[in-house]
């Protein structure tokens, strides 16, 4: 058995990112910075958008991202409400209606053929994700958003360096959105990124996350009320950092990913990860096992206990949006989207980051294997 607890997530830190934070306390701006100016052109040079805006998270980067569309109270945004990062609450933070859609059996990202149905005349945009890293069906979505006049935004909170027909994931959207907190594979703590290519949306961005020293004499300014939503040139620094070494964060994560695969064929009926056709790489923020549909929500529970006590952090993927009390007391339920609420009650989320050796792997599939033979009989799980 390994020493110490085996850790959901575990950021990858350098020298690199030691050095950058030192260099950034030494500077006389602690926010909206140098700092914050290298990371933004950066990430933007990365990604091969042409702006790129550092936010205080993802949510708050989908909020204000959704503000300068100028949506608010009255308007609709479909969205899915399956995910980690349960970005679509930034819909109810504008003052407009979330209209939830089913996902993709498959690769559990938004169907657009499904969303296609929820459009309606209030309907203003589609906020798609990149669920768990697999890139959704962006031709299909854009197509989509074209021919019903709506905006389209990409969450790509759960998503980095994943590829679809050669662009990156952050590619596809109007506005795309990045989030950096754990278990994020470039983690700042805290943190996002608004990407786009539209000149006026990125000022309107920038002024609205945050307020100036002028503003305490405007008197305009309340027309379009700025948040408190910048970053830190100390988070920042951390993000230019691990930004500099994405490739070796991302090539060590696909390591520990590989050894996951070669372990988990021991399962009956296993299947290799689903990725769509036309997707050249994902990156998996978390690894998800989804478990056979003999498994109750109780036996999951049992199997994430049984795992606890190995000191082995597991949870369940997410607890879809739509069954949440506060949507629930807007008239959802469970049964209203089938195959979210299918993937959802199976998909157990284990942990995945650069610090996994092949030893740690073997005791988490094993630990899983014993633990679902236990619990299921000897019910399959797949990937």
């Amino acid at each position: 058995m390994p020493e110490g607890e085996l850790l959901l997530s575990d950021p990858d830190m350098s020298e690199v990112e030691i050095e950058l934070v030192q260099a950034a306390l030494r500077e006389p701006r602690l926010s909206a910075g140098r700092m914050v100016q290298h990371f933004e052109a950066a990430f933007a040079r990365w990604i091969g958008r042409k702006h790129a805006v550092a936010v205080s998270s993802g949510t708050i980067g989908t909020w204000l991202a959704l503000r300068a569309l100028g949506i608010g109270a009255g308007d609709e945004v479909i969205a899915s409400p399956y995910g980690w990062h349960q970005v679509a609450h930034a819909v109810q933070l504008t003052g407009a209606r979330v209209v939830f859609s089913d996902i993709n059996y498959w690769s559990g990202c938004l169907d657009p053929v499904r969303a296609a149905d929820k459009v309606a005349p209030a309907t203003r945009a589609i906020l798609a994700g990149n669920a768990n890293g697999h890139p959704a069906a962006w031709d299909e979505l854009r197509q989509l958003a074209g021919a019903r006049g709506l905006r389209l935004v990409e969450d790509s909170t759960e998503a980095l360096g994943s590829r679809l027909g050669g662009r990156l994931v952050g590619s596809f959207g109007d506005l795309s959105v990045f989030d950096f907190s754990q278990p994020s594979a470039l983690c700042c703590g805290e943190g996002g990124m608004v990407v786009t290519d539209d000149d006026a949306l990125a000022s309107e961005l920038r002024y609205l996350r945050s307020r100036s020293p002028s503003d305490r004499r405007s008197v305009s300014v309340g027309a379009r009320v700025p948040l408190q939503a910048a970053m830190s040139e100390i988070t920042a620094a951390l993000g230019a950092g691990q930004l500099a070494r994405i490739d070796t964060l991302l090539s060590r994560r696909k390591a520990v990913e590989a050894s996951y695969l070669a372990e988990m064929q021991s399962f009956e009926g296993v299947k290799p990860p689903y990725v769509a056709p036309g997707v050249d790489e994902v990156h998996w923020m978390l690894y998800v096992v989804h478990l056979g549909k003999r498994f109750t929500a109780g036996a999951c529970a049992d199997i994430i206990e049984d795992l606890e006590t190995e000191l082995i952090e597991a949870v369940m993927y997410c607890v879809p949006l739509h069954q949440q009390f506060f949507y629930a007391q807007q008239g959802w339920k469970r049964g209203d989207l089938p195959l979210t609420e299918r993937i959802a009650d199976r998909a157990l989320a284990l942990p995945l980051h650069a610090h996994l050796e092949p030893g740690h792997i073997r005791f988490i599939v094993k630990t899983l294997k014993d633990s679902s033979v236990n619990v299921g009989a000897g019910a399959a799980i797949y990937l």
